[in-house]
C-alpha cells in the first residue's frame, strides 16, 4: 500500500465529518496549501463549505462538507 496523497487524506477527514483549518492541515497532513487542495476537491465534485473564523484581528478559513 502506497502513501496516500494529502488530497485523499483531507477528503477522508471531511467525509468523517471533521472541519479542517489551515493549521489543522499543516499539523495533521503536512499540507501548507489547504485552499489549493480544497479547490481540487471541489473540482472533483465535493460540496465543501467555507466558514471564516475571526479571533481578534486574525481571520482564517475552516472547511467542512455541507
Amino acid at each position: 500500500m502506497g502513501i496516500r496523497s494529502q488530497k485523499q487524506r483531507i477528503k477522508d477527514a471531511l467525509e468523517l465529518g471533521q472541519s479542517i483549518t489551515p493549521l489543522d492541515a499543516m499539523q495533521w497532513f503536512g499540507c501548507s496549501r489547504l485552499a489549493a487542495r480544497i479547490k481540487d476537491l471541489r473540482r472533483d465534485g465535493m460540496d465543501i463549505e467555507t466558514i471564516i473564523i475571526q479571533k481578534g484581528r486574525t481571520r482564517y478559513a475552516s472547511y467542512r462538507l455541507r
